[in-house]
Parts: C-alpha cells; structure tokens; sequence
C-alpha cells in the first residue's frame, strides 16, 4: 500500500519509510485523510548540512504541488516528528531543457518555464514555502562569483528559522549556486 504513494520504479529505503508514513498518517489523522489521499511523490534525496542534521527533499510532481502545499506546514510538523533531526522539504519535479541551437531547423521554442533562470527561481519558491520571498539582493565577489541574499517575511518566522541553514545547504546542492538566507527584523 505504501508504495502507491511513490512514482519511483525502485524505490529506496527511505523513500518506503516515508511512504508508510504517509500512509499511517492518512490512516490516524481524520482531518489530513482526505488531503492525503491523492498525494504522492517521485523521489526523496538526502543532503548533509553543515550543522550536521541531514535534509530530506522530497520531489513532488509539479500539477500536485498546489496539493502538497495545502497540507504541507502540517504534513512537515509530522513528519519532522517520524524523523528526529531531519528537516523535511518539499520541491517540485521540475526540468531544464537545454538551449535550441539557431539556425533553419527550429522546431519549436523553448517554454520559459524550462529555462535555468526560471526553474532555479521556482526551486526558491518552493524550498521556503509557506514564507514569501520579499527581496533578493545578488553581491559580486572580486573572484567573479555570486552570492545570493535572499530575505524572507517575517511573519512566518518562526515556521523556518531553524531551518535556515538546510535551505542554503539543499539550495546550493541543487543548483550548485551560494545562497545566504536572512529573515530581516521589522523596524517601525
């Protein structure tokens, strides 16, 4: 029954294990049961942290993220619950295609969507969901590398802070980009 909820063809040990607990989760909490009904998920992928905790990034299909996003802040709280020192994050599946070489035989073009600009965005959209992104500032280093400020809504804070650190460590895993999180204090 577990292994309905992953679209994986070999799923792994973990990606069971987080199965059955959607399954046990569906089966004891009368008020998540219908939401987590249709729900599932392509692939988990575990990232160290330099904290030492450990990331879980589970990958959802894009049409089913609006559907993990009505459940997510509850479905996070359980199941940082089932895994002790784990922090739980949901991203979407989502592709890059490559560039369409110019010339005659231009088929179609590209959709924006599955630009590397668009889909890294959407991949920051996603990791610090239910906080909303209120600014981004990108600083040069003398190197001619980027480092991303990334502020955040302080209203959610207390949802994300401690998993700040994750969110820089999973972003900068998946996009190979260095991200720096900081959620700013209201000045009045």
């Amino acid at each position: 029954m577990s292994s309905a909820k992953i679209l994986n063809e070999e799923p792994t040990e973990l990606e069971l294990q987080v199965a059955q607990s959607f399954v046990d989760l569906e089966a004891n909490s009368p008020d998540l049961k219908a939401d987590l009904r249709p729900l599932q998920f392509n692939s988990i992928k575990e990232i160290e942290t330099e904290s030492g905790k450990t990331a879980i990034v589970i990958f959802v299909p894009v049409p089913l993220l609006t559907a993990f996003h009505k459940v997510q802040i509850k479905l996070t709280r359980e199941l940082e619950k089932k895994f002790p020192d784990r922090h739980v994050v949901f991203l979407a599946e989502r592709k890059i295609t490559p560039k369409i070489p110019r010339g005659p035989k231009v088929v179609q073009k590209r959709p924006r969507s599955r630009t590397v600009k668009v889909v890294h965005e959407k991949i920051l959209e996603d990791l610090v969901f239910p906080t909303e992104i209120i600014g981004k500032r990108i600083r040069y280093l003398v190197g001619g590398d980027q480092i991303t400020k990334v502020l955040l809504d302080s209203k959610d804070s207390s949802n994300i802070d401690y998993k700040l650190d994750s969110f820089q460590a999973v972003y900068g895993k998946l996009t190979g980009k260095q991200v720096v999180f900081e959620i700013p204090s209201e000045t009045l």
